[in-house]
């Protein structure tokens, strides 16, 4: 029962063979058909942006794998039979397994836009992206105008990509509010401002009727939705979200329903296979965490917890607080515990932005308790570890604001906001 094999070497997979390593001697495989080695997904805008180099993405030196016994192949699966423990490859091979982990990542989501499979369209998801993006906007004069489709975060990570180039930008996000769904509106109207600042052309409530082509197959403009308006353009980048890659997998006796169906344990349906990452799913969510949840954290988290169980240490998968972090082109976002779009029935959050436009806070407590149960800051760095205690501790609203100063990350090159934030919250507490 040792031998390992993973499909998908993403930051779940790698960190899952990294630690079976560790604790164990099974032959391990890492199957992947993107690149070659692991890289650092997050870093892939920095890349185009000229900060670094692909190299630099990649965490280990390419003797790590060899050193450690971690066998790479690239390969693509195309089917998996669990009665005979076997991968079908695409070049027609097979390939016996004893354990199996499916960590395939995820895909961009395509809505069946006419012309979405035209050249210059794509996400920003892959190595295969990035390079296709060089082809086709290596600069504005390639390029004249770009098109983004969906006001997530990889959109405007990619329109930061874009605008680092010069090259003109209209992002079209469907929400009435840039990522209203997850910011509360005070939060979201200033990204809405910030992005405009950065001369990229906005719109709002607008959706994509069709992309279409030139006489070679390539992008030549978009159609808007609502009001019929053309707009020529050279790239489209699709970021309307993504889903769990994991259409090869449906041909076989594996769960699944968006993602691949898990337990606590990261254990599919079947004895001996797993899944971890972007394209599992929780049968019942983990507190008010999604049942998919595609983050990189998490996603090295369930690699951590799945090697001591694939080393007889069954370990259940327990991801803690929630926490995450994002950019908003200069503006540095993370948020701990949770501050809901809408403040949920017996919550409350108080509010306070910074007369630039460019910092603010959102703190979110139950109403009747006073209980602390998150916070949304940007443009100004806070310490994780300070709110994940106080989050555990169950703090009350109170104490945090009063101690603010202590979960503050640099005071020595951010200004201190506490004073100006502490009488703000005081005012809101008097008018409440």
């Amino acid at each position: 029962m040792n031998n390992i094999v993973i499909i998908g070497n993403g930051i779940s997979g790698v960190t899952l063979a990294r630690h079976i390593r560790k604790l164990s001697d099974k032959k391990i495989t890492i199957i992947s058909a993107e690149t070659d080695y692991f890289f650092s997904r997050t870093a892939l805008m920095y890349i185009y942006m000229g900060h670094m180099k692909f190299e630099h993405t990649q965490p280990y030196e390419n003797w790590f794998w060899e050193k450690n016994r971690i066998e790479l192949l690239n390969a693509y699966v195309e089917a998996i039979d669990t009665d005979n423990k076997s991968l079908r490859l695409a070049n027609g091979s097979h390939l016996n397994y004893d354990k199996l982990i499916i960590a395939t990542g995820s895909k961009p989501n395509k809505f069946g836009w006419p012309g979405q499979d035209l050249k210059g369209v794509m996400g920003m998801y892959h190595k295969q992206d990035l390079d296709n993006l060089e082809v086709h906007a290596p600069n504005k004069e390639v390029c004249k105008r770009a098109v983004i489709v969906g006001g997530g975060l990889i959109g405007i990570e990619l329109a930061e990509m874009l605008n680092s180039r010069s090259i003109p930008v209209t992002f079209l996000v469907r929400e009435s509010s840039f990522w209203n769904g997850v910011l509360p509106e005070g939060e979201s109207q200033m990204i809405n401002r910030h992005i405009k600042n950065h001369h990229i052309d906005l719109r709002l409530s607008t959706n994509l009727k069709e992309i279409k082509s030139d006489e070679n197959g390539k992008v030549k403009s978009v159609v808007i939705e609502e009001t019929g308006e053309e707009i020529p353009c050279n790239v489209v980048g699709l970021t309307a979200g993504v889903s769990p890659n994991i259409d090869f997998v449906k041909s076989s006796k594996i769960e699944t329903g968006r993602g691949i169906k898990v337990n606590r344990f990261l254990e599919t349906n079947i004895p001996d296979v797993y899944a971890i990452g972007d394209c599992a799913e929780q049968h019942e969510a983990i507190g008010n965490r999604r049942p998919i949840e595609a983050v990189w954290y998490t996603g090295r988290m369930m690699g951590e917890t799945l090697a001591q169980t694939i080393c007889d240490k069954r370990r259940e998968y327990k991801p803690g607080h929630w926490f995450n972090s994002a950019k908003f082109l200069d503006i540095e976002y993370q948020t701990y515990g949770w501050v809901w779009a809408k403040p949920k029935e017996n919550e409350t959050h108080f509010h306070w932005k910074h007369e630039d436009d460019t910092k603010c806070l959102t703190v979110g407590y139950n109403k009747d308790t006073n209980e602390f149960i998150g916070i949304n800051t940007f443009g100004i760095r806070m310490r994780h570890e300070t709110f994940d205690t106080w989050l555990t501790e169950k703090r009350d609203v109170d104490y945090v604001m009063n101690h603010l100063s202590e979960a503050n990350f640099d005071p020595e090159f951010y200004k201190h906001y506490e004073a100006e934030i502490l009488s703000a919250y005081n005012k809101q507490l008097q008018t409440a």
